[in-house]
């Protein structure tokens, strides 16, 4: 019995199998990663949830390069994978009831009084926003931290573009009255305390 190797066989039937990602997609992949980072956190409200989500889009992207379609926009169907894993994940959590974490960042006592002041507001604004409800949370972050237009935002999200303008002023309303209402409570336990 003598087995005899076939060299020239084995590397085509291998590179057959795996097709590598196309040179285009994976730059188009890279470019978007900061925009998907910052999307990815506005949504889940941490950064290394974020992080685990972006990942998990990157995947399926990679997985399925061969459902893009040239000539659409990159970043869109990317927002659109991001959108749809962040969806699952809600809907997940609700099934086994559980509550994400809320990532605390910690403050410097060395920072300079403005930087202090800025980190409290943006974190307050960051609380704000986590407590609208999620479509308009959705909307607010891909209109207002992305920059999309109505139209690109309203493509993403599978909604018309009034739906996606509608949601987008009721978020600003919500998060305007939320923040009001904060600065009211701070300011009530300060006059308490004095």
């Amino acid at each position: 019995m003598s087995f005899r190797w076939n060299f020239g066989a084995a590397p085509e039937r291998a590179a057959s199998r795996v097709e590598p990602v196309s040179k285009r997609f994976s730059d188009q992949l890279i470019a978007v990663l900061p925009r998907l980072r910052r999307f990815a956190a506005g949504l889940t409200r941490s950064a290394s949830e974020a992080d685990d989500l972006v990942q998990a889009a990157c995947e399926r992207a990679l997985a399925r390069e061969h459902q893009f379609q040239e000539g659409t926009r990159f970043d869109s169907w990317m927002f659109r994978i991001v959108q749809t894993i962040w969806i699952d994940q809600l809907r997940a959590r609700d099934i086994r009831k559980e509550d994400g974490d809320v990532a605390e960042e910690r403050l410097g006592s060395d920072e300079p009084v403005r930087r202090v002041e800025a980190r409290l507001a943006l974190s307050e604004v960051r609380r704000a926003v986590t407590r609208l409800p999620p479509d308009q949370r959705l909307t607010l972050m891909l209109v207002t931290v992305e920059g999309l237009s109505y139209k690109q935002a309203a493509e993403i999200t599978g909604v018309p573009v009034g739906t996606i303008m509608s949601r987008l002023a009721r978020a600003r309303i919500a998060l305007q009255q939320l923040l009001e209402t904060g600065a009211v409570e701070r300011r009530s336990a300060r006059d308490a305390e004095a």
